[in-house]
């Protein structure tokens, strides 16, 4: 086997490194006889591991404002966010992007205005429980004036916390993310007993080795054994909302959800939009608009041709 492997390098270079590894596993993927043996096998599988964090560090390195986001608990991303609303009609009448760890539910009042803006009658918004916080519940009742489609989360929702402490809750992850990007790892809920008053207390726990080594850890981490981050949730409250998400009516508009998803489909899967062309915020926000532009003609001139 040793003749058929590719020239070590004998610098440093990172590249080199990493061509000289790849190459050396597709020889070993050539030969039936070795690549099931358990001892090759289990060291296959941990340099391509090493490799894919080589290409993730890489690409991080290469752009200055993308960021970490999450999508579930075990599922990060490392890029940008596009935050939208669409239509009925499957129109996209507005649209934000931000660095991959803003939280969506930010941005609901940016996106009616928007869409106000464009031309649009904004009676009833639908949004995931990402959008079911305080603020934005409050905006659609009095400011924004529609009816607002969302199911409320216990914790973004009944979560008494610092809304301006830097914490911000991942709806996709179930986890508190902290000012410096990192997801907590696990949670534990504090329950009260019998005759006790108080209200529950839902505690986050993050890596203190990744807190040891953050550059925002002063007033944040104090080299203590665990870093915790909890909110209380608390019991009935937004009553009028949660009597509303259980009427035929809620459930039956909530059904049109689905609209958004497959719309970023489509952006992702026929047009590109999964991966950005360029690098900054900047970058992004010029393929943002000249993919949905050309999303939206495509689907003007379908909707013209159905009539």
């Amino acid at each position: 086997m040793k003749e058929k492997f590719p020239e070590k390098p004998t610098g440093s270079d990172i590249n080199e490194a990493r061509e000289y590894c790849e190459k050396m596993l597709e020889v070993i993927e050539k030969e039936e006889a070795i690549k099931g043996v358990p001892a090759v096998k289990e060291k296959v599988n941990y340099l391509q591991e090493v490799l894919t964090d080589c290409q993730t560090e890489a690409t991080q390195s290469s752009d200055p404002d993308a960021r970490i986001g999450h999508k579930s608990q075990d599922h990060a991303f490392f890029g940008y966010k596009s935050h939208l609303a669409v239509t009925k009609e499957r129109i996209i009448t507005a649209a934000s992007v931000t660095t991959g760890e803003k939280s969506d539910g930010k941005y609901l009042k940016e996106l009616v205005n928007k869409s106000r803006v464009a031309g649009m009658d904004v009676d009833t918004v639908i949004g995931d429980t990402a959008y079911s916080g305080t603020d934005n519940l409050t905006f659609a009742q009095q400011e924004g004036n529609f009816q607002f489609i969302t199911k409320l989360h216990p914790v973004i929702t009944n979560g008494k916390r610092n809304e301006d402490d830097g914490f911000e809750f991942n709806k996709d992850a179930d986890m508190f993310a902290c000012p410096a990007g990192h997801l907590a790892v696990r949670k534990r809920i504090k329950r009260r007993k019998a005759g006790d008053n108080r209200n529950h207390q839902m505690s986050y726990y993050f890596d203190v080795e990744k807190c040891k080594k953050c550059p925002l850890q002063a007033g944040c981490y104090n080299g203590t054994k665990t870093k915790s981050y909890s909110v209380t949730v608390k019991a009935a409250v937004h009553a009028e909302h949660e009597k509303f998400q259980e009427t035929e009516l809620f459930k039956t508009l909530a059904k049109d959800r689905y609209i958004v998803e497959a719309k970023n489909g489509e952006l992702k899967n026929q047009h590109g939009y999964d991966q950005a062309s360029n690098s900054g915020l900047l970058g992004m926000e010029l393929q943002s608009a000249t993919t949905i532009f050309v999303v939206n003609l495509k689907r003007i001139l379908k909707l013209i041709d159905q009539k």
